[in-house]
């Protein structure tokens, strides 16, 4: 099952705003070292909980028309990005870049985006691999070498956190999980304190027989992460009911892996959703995000986070022709719905925009009578809800509409 990470390759960084990050950016490495006390201050890493590791939402921030990182932390409150991704060269070989085009070593572009990050008391933890391109664990031989590799990241930008994203098709060569798990180990003891999570395909069982197979291979190597974090979407899931029930699952896969009871595998359990419609044209609403943030505070989990802030607002039509892009979120909502859910979950309150967001459809575009709790419908009947104009297919009373659900309702597009 694909789990595309979305990439808009015309809505890269313009040279302009590039050119503005690389004018605020200091490398966390004698390389290029700070010339101002305003710079060297903006270089360091903010003293930000873990807690807001285990928050943070995934960022490109070279693609996908990357927000400006400080307005979402000014909007909600959040203090921490995972930026994405590092991977091998495009033309091969053993050294981190950023998307397989932009080697760590002459960055200057993303470590601006650390920097102004930094400059407002936030901080950054850097997400290798994910969906696309070669993975440093296939590319390197050995553990040793990949670590090596991942350490020039952690060096450069003086980072105190890694996400290691194993998805297809790493993490079905157990070569290259061997060397992932092995560099996370590595990494682990040559930086103490650094957190590490490892994230990977979620199934309706947990995780399928590759991830179970990773598990193995971290039980095997006696490395523990901060968390092992699922991604419930674009497997057949539709809503929280079907995400929770995948975490429940996972965490009985934990304890059997580990040998730990179900509070200690809740402990080291998170979870990676994607916000809006899924590659697959599943649809999680920010009703489905409030029932997971539920699930896992209740269950004391470690980690809970989402791709991606870049997608964390409003297509224009709010639908997107029911499309998924990889800027916006293809559902109704107001700008950084989603990622105000993490700032929750990493204890804190998000603040009241002072500016209310208009309703995604003005009043009386709507022609079908609005949605009622209450109210009985049967075949045929039609109403209206989040904009959109929905069809009874049977009998049905206070089951609101959706895409999921017992699929009563069927979605007849934005009014």
């Amino acid at each position: 099952m694909q789990r595309r990470r979305l990439r808009t390759l015309a809505a890269v960084v313009s040279t302009a705003a590039l050119s503005v990050a690389a004018s605020t950016a200091v490398a966390a490495t004698t390389e290029a070292a700070p010339t101002t006390a305003a710079a060297q201050s903006a270089a360091q890493p903010a003293a930000i909980g873990n807690n807001w590791f285990a928050a943070a939402p995934y960022l490109m921030p070279l693609d996908n028309d990357p927000p400006d990182p400080g307005q979402v932390m000014d909007a909600t409150g959040l203090k921490a990005f995972q930026l994405a991704f590092i991977l091998a060269p495009n033309g091969g070989g053993c050294s981190p870049t950023w998307d397989g085009t932009s080697p760590v070593a002459s960055d200057t572009a993303v470590a601006g985006v650390i920097s102004q990050i930094r400059a407002k008391g936030g901080d950054v933890s850097a997400s290798v691999g994910g969906y696309a391109g070669t993975k440093l664990g296939q590319a390197c031989g050995t553990p040793e070498a990949t670590a090596a590799a991942y350490q020039q990241v952690v060096d450069k930008y003086g980072l105190k956190a890694l996400d290691f994203d194993l998805e297809e098709p790493e993490y079905e060569n157990s070569a290259a999980v061997h060397n992932e798990i092995g560099a996370a180990r590595i990494l682990q003891q040559k930086n103490p304190g650094i957190y590490i999570s490892v994230t990977t395909a979620g199934t309706a069982d947990g995780t399928g027989w590759f991830g179970k197979q990773m598990l193995n291979e971290a039980k095997s190597q006696g490395f523990v992460p901060d968390n092992f974090s699922i991604m419930p979407f674009d497997g057949g899931f539709s809503g929280a009911a079907a995400q929770t029930s995948a975490l429940t699952n996972f965490n009985t896969v934990l304890q059997s892996t580990f040998g730990w009871d179900s509070a200690t595998a809740y402990a080291h359990e998170g979870i990676s959703q994607m916000n809006g419609r899924s590659d697959s044209g599943e649809y999680f609403y920010q009703s489905d995000f409030q029932a997971v943030l539920d699930y896992a505070t209740s269950h004391h989990m470690a980690r809970f986070t989402n791709w991606s802030v870049n997608r964390d607002r409003q297509c224009t039509p709010p639908d997107n022709n029911g499309k998924t892009s990889g800027t916006c979120s293809s559902v109704p909502q107001s700008p950084w719905d989603f990622t105000k859910f993490l700032v929750k979950f990493a204890g804190a309150t998000p603040p009241t925009s002072p500016t209310p967001t208009p309703p995604p459809t003005s009043p009386g575009q709507c022609t079908a009578p609005a949605y009622s709790p209450t109210a009985v419908y049967v075949g045929g009947n039609e109403v209206s809800y989040n904009g959109h104009t929905w069809k009874a297919k049977w009998w049905t009373q206070g089951e609101a509409p959706s895409t999921g659900g017992s699929g009563v309702w069927q979605d007849e597009g934005p009014c």
